[in-house]
């Protein structure tokens, strides 16, 4: 069975068993999440999300994304130059049972 579920801003195509990397939530390794906002079940679409359905899940870690350079500048002008660094924390779900 597959699902579809918004998490983060973020829509995510999932069945059960598989591991997605979503925003950073709030809770501690071995929790259990709960998605209730599913927005399609295999050929069910919800309007906008799929009424009784729901995706549940365990936290499997925290962490951060590979670093990003952003360098920012003005042109021809030598004084406005700058270079930054950005690390996306993220949370690795492993999914174990789509309700629907």
């Amino acid at each position: 069975m597959n699902a579809v579920i918004k998490t983060g801003g973020k829509q995510y195509l999932v069945s059960e068993g598989s591991v997605i990397f979503v925003e950073k939530l709030d809770g501690n390794e071995g929790d259990k999440v709960v998605f209730n906002e599913v927005l399609m079940l295999d050929s069910k679409i919800g309007n906008p999300y799929v009424e009784k359905a729901s995706v549940e899940g365990v936290i499997v870690k925290h962490g951060k994304q590979k670093k990003i350079r952003v360098f920012k500048y003005k042109s021809k002008d030598r004084s406005n130059r700058r270079t930054l660094g950005h690390r996306q924390p993220y949370t690795k779900i492993e999914i174990k049972k789509i309700n629907g």
